[in-house]
């Protein structure tokens, strides 16, 4: 299933390593401001009803 790469294989193994790096790095971010906005709009919600 893997093609042969010659001696490029470091380099796009790298390449591949470094981009799923990123993008685990994009998502992790995303997934941490989504719940710190879910947190102040709670609390936004709250004081509405409560005030």
């Amino acid at each position: 299933m893997m093609p042969e790469l010659g001696k490029y294989a470091t380099e796009v193994l790298s390449a591949y390593a470094v981009s799923i790096v990123l993008i685990g790095g994009i998502v992790w971010q995303s997934v941490r401001r989504d719940r710190k906005v879910r947190e102040e709009l709670s609390r936004i919600e709250k004081g509405r009803r409560n005030g």
